[in-house]
Parts: C-alpha cells; sequence; structure tokens
C-alpha cells in the first residue's frame, strides 16, 4: 500500500527535524545579499586607501621631498621613500574569492538553485564564482581579505629588497643609502640602510625609523608619517656621516610614488 503525504508534511518536518536548515534555505538569500552588499560598500569605502595619489597629493608630496632635502643636506647620506600601490597582483587570490563566493552562494541560495538540472546549476555556481571574482579585482580592500599576513610580509620584503638595488641604493661610496618602503595594499612599512649605516645604528634604529612612518599613518598621514622617518634616518646620517665640503648628491633627491 502506497503511503499518502500530506499537504504540507515536507515543510513541518524541515522545521522541526532541522530548524537550522529551514533557517538557511529561508533567509539564505537575505544574508547572502546582505554579506555582498556590506562588504563592497566597506570595500569601496576604503578603496583611497589603496591609491598612491590618493593619500599622498601634490603638497603631502612636496613636504616629504622638501624634508628629504633638508635631511640630505647634513649628511653623504642618501634617502629615498618609495610609496607603491602594490607589491604583488596575488591572482590566486581573485580565484579563491570566486571560489568562496561559488559556496557560500550555493550554500546560502540552495533552495533557489536548480538542482534537478545540472547544466543550469553548473551556470549558476559558475556565474557566483566569476562575480566574486570580479568585485575582488575591482575592490582591491575585498581582495586583501585573501591575502595572508605572512604572505603580504614577504612579497613586500622582497619588493622592497629589488627597489633598494634598482635605485642604486646599494652603490653609495660610503655605503650610506637608507630606502623607505611603503606597499599600501599590504599595509606594509620597510625600512633598508645599506652596510655602512647599518653597522653603526643596527636593527633597533630601523625598526624605530619604521614605527614613527607608521605612527604618522595610524594619524591619517603617510606624508606626516614619512617626514618623521625621513628626518629620523637623516638624523643619524648626520651623526655618523656629516656632509663634507665638495660632498656629491650620489642619488637625486625625490620621492617615488607609483602604481604597481
Amino acid at each position: 500500500m502506497v503511503p499518502i503525504l500530506q499537504a504540507g508534511a515536507t515543510d513541518a518536518w524541515d522545521q522541526g527535524a532541522h530548524p537550522l536548515l529551514y533557517l538557511v534555505a529561508e533567509y539564505g538569500p537575505w544574508v547572502f545579499l546582505a554579506l555582498a552588499v556590506l562588504a563592497s560598500l566597506r570595500a569601496l569605502a576604503r578603496g583611497k586607501r589603496y591609491r598612491a595619489l590618493s593619500v599622498l597629493g601634490a603638497d603631502a608630496q612636496e613636504k616629504v621631498r622638501q624634508a628629504i632635502r633638508d635631511a640630505e643636506s647634513r649628511t653623504v647620506g642618501e634617502i629615498v621613500p618609495v610609496v607603491v600601490e602594490r607589491s604583488d597582483h596575488y591572482p590566486g587570490t581573485l580565484w579563491i574569492a570566486g571560489l568562496c563566493t561559488m559556496l557560500l552562494g550555493s550554500a546560502l541560495l540552495e533552495r533557489h538553485l536548480p538542482w534537478a538540472e545540472p547544466h543550469w546549476l553548473l551556470v549558476c555556481q559558475l556565474g557566483l564564482g566569476a562575480l566574486g571574482f570580479l568585485v575582488a579585482s575591482l575592490l582591491p580592500d575585498l581582495q586583501r581579505l585573501f591575502v595572508t599576513e605572512a604572505r603580504a610580509t614577504e612579497m613586500a620584503n622582497e619588493q622592497a629588497l629589488q627597489e633598494f638595488h634598482l635605485l642604486g641604493l646599494r652603490e653609495t661610496r660610503e655605503r650610506t643609502g637608507v630606502l623607505l618602503f611603503v606597499s599600501l595594499f599590504e599595509h606594509r612599512v620597510v625600512v633598508l640602510g645599506d652596510s655602512g649605516i647599518h653597522a653603526k645604528v643596527g636593527d633597533a634604529h630601523w625598526q624605530r625609523t619604521k614605527d614613527a612612518v607608521l605612527e604618522g599613518i595610524a594619524r591619517g598621514s603617510l606624508a606626516e608619517g614619512l617626514v618623521a622617518g625621513v628626518r629620523a634616518c637623516g638624523a643619524v646620517l648626520a651623526e655618523h656621516f656629516p656632509s663634507t665640503p665638495g660632498d656629491r648628491n650620489e642619488i637625486a633627491d625625490r620621492l617615488i610614488v607609483r602604481a604597481r
């Protein structure tokens, strides 16, 4: 004898036996929409933090350049601040963002997906993944959520070393080049000093210089942080490697600000 199913039995079973799954099915689309909107609005609001010319306008750049000129007028050392928007493009994180969006969307939109039609289900899931990939590629703050702190540190340090060599800071006569490197996407500050000045001041000074830059950033002004960092470096360079008559400026006094 075939049992007769009563209308409403399935819904009652869902609510009574699986209340959590029922809530996910009932409110999942709204949760998904809310998460997507909130994450996007947050990323849009913080977008300027990842654009070099937004955090360092023309006036701010001139303040830093003046600090460099003042500092180098008292020393044979060379100080070069570099601000880049990112140290790497992290293409793998975009795929991770797409995968997470697909999985989360599939779970929260479970009741509305065409599970009985595999081809349409695949289209929907690929669409969710493509949405996550695209939004993460357009909003750096959202992409940053998928980069580990260890990876961010590794890439910023690697880029700083490349900048140090490319800018000729390793080629000064008395090995007194100093790099102040800021990578906006990674939220990292790296200070590198060549062997001549490093032998005089050690790691402690570079950490204090880095902290000075970070304090300026925490107050909402990267320019103030860079000025403080330049002054800190200028002070120790002037103490150990003061300017001499006929001193030649080996590297142009400049602040480098660019997109990566």
